[in-house]
């Protein structure tokens, strides 16, 4: 079957006790042992849910992977990942991560003598030269968070697995849909399923899927253990995002490429940062390894001013964290997504004060230019201090 077909079709879509045609919530915690000698499916809902399975089992076949693992938040997921490795473990994370996994590798894991480097992953000798000899992994992400960088996920995989080292994906961006890590290498892929696979603004999640037994073994010891779990409710609202996901996506990521040319012809508007764009460095590599380019993107004004009286004056789009909804969300990076990341990493990687985020929603893409151009032609006085805005630190 195709993609779309896989949505709704794939073997954990009606209850097998009912016939239900969506999997009912199963809103227990514990659950009736008919048998003490024997072990049952269930016995307590940390170490598996009915609800929380379906959705496991749906994400693994998507992902291609072995086995599926749902959290209670995307950091949920990535922290329980991080916790598989020991003290004295070094990582190596491209430098362009998510500024949530930034931190929790900064501080969190640090404190537990996990070791990591931020490196250029786009430069796969760079990959090398940081190999030690206590490498374990390496954490990639592609594209990035919020420049959309790009990273040849088959070359950097073919490089740390000549030293035996594995290799994880963190796939927010793209879902399952358009890019699947785990055929290009990957042995972990790992999504906020707060973002595109959910859909509608309305539940946080995390999902992991394994390349195989061994690692689905070290993942589900850190979910039973850690007990950083997804509900049964939040289980079940992650069901009904995927199954609109394709329709979701092809609608979006049309939208965005139309708004990222649009972007591209703005005396307003610097540079624009989004893989569907030829004049993008990381265009063809993406084309190679992706399905589509996605439905966010960046774009740095001609000053801070500019940006600072755009996010003040947009009237169709929220402004807030996060993304992937229907609604289009804008944010800015210096002070929402990437806020916990120190100012001089933040400019060494082009995070500027001029530099503003866009998830594409589901809005008339007419409507969202007609609303960009009233912003970025505004005529209100844009805010003099950081401090006056959308100063989120998450």
């Amino acid at each position: 079957m195709q993609f779309a077909s896989r949505l709704i079709h794939n073997g954990n879509e009606i209850d097998k006790t009912t016939g239900a045609l969506s999997i009912p919530i199963y809103q227990a915690s514990t659950f009736q042992q008919n048998d003490v000698t024997q072990p049952q499916e269930y016995d307590y809902s940390r170490s598996g849910n009915p609800t929380r399975q379906a959705l496991e089992n749906t994400i693994a076949i998507l992902e291609g992977g072995h086995r599926g693992f749902a959290f209670a938040s995307g950091m949920a997921a990535t922290s329980s990942v991080l916790s598989t490795f020991a003290a004295g473990d070094h990582l190596l994370v491209c430098e362009d991560v998510y500024g949530g996994t930034y931190r929790v590798i900064t501080t969190l894991f640090q404190r537990f003598n996990l070791e990591a480097s931020f490196v250029n992953a786009s430069d796969h000798e760079n990959i090398r030269h940081n190999i030690k000899p206590n490498t374990k992994a390496i954490f990639l992400e592609s594209p990035s968070n919020p420049l959309l960088k790009i990273i040849d996920l088959r070359a950097a995989a073919a490089v740390v697995q000549e030293y035996g080292l594995s290799v994880i994906v963190d796939n927010t961006f793209m879902s399952p849909y358009f890019q699947r890590p785990l055929e290009l290498g990957a042995d972990i892929v790992i999504h906020s399923a707060t973002k595109f696979i959910g859909g509608h603004s309305d539940v946080v999640g995390g999902l992991v899927v394994a390349k195989d037994p061994e690692w689905s073994k070290r993942i589900y010891a850190a979910q039973n253990c850690f007990g950083a779990i997804l509900g049964p409710q939040d289980s079940w609202l992650l069901l009904r995002g995927l199954k609109t996901l394709k329709v979701r996506l092809d609608f979006q990521q049309k939208s965005a490429h139309r708004l990222a040319h649009w972007l591209l012809a703005q005396t307003e508007v610097e540079e624009v940062f989004y893989p569907g764009l030829i004049c993008h460095p990381g265009f063809e590599i993406h084309r190679q390894q992706a399905d589509g380019p996605g439905a966010v993107l960046s774009f740095k004004t001609r000053d801070q001013a500019t940006a600072l009286a755009f996010l003040n004056s947009v009237k169709l789009a929220a402004v807030a964290v996060s993304l992937g909804g229907v609604e289009t969300i804008i944010s800015y990076p210096r002070t929402m997504s990437h806020a916990a990341m120190p100012e001089t990493q933040r400019h060494h990687l082009g995070i500027s004060d001029n530099l503003i985020r866009v998830s594409v929603g589901l809005e008339d893409c007419g409507d969202l230019i007609n609303d960009f151009a009233q912003a970025l032609n505004n005529k209100l006085k844009p805010l003099s201090s950081l401090d006056k805005v959308y100063n989120y630190r998450l």
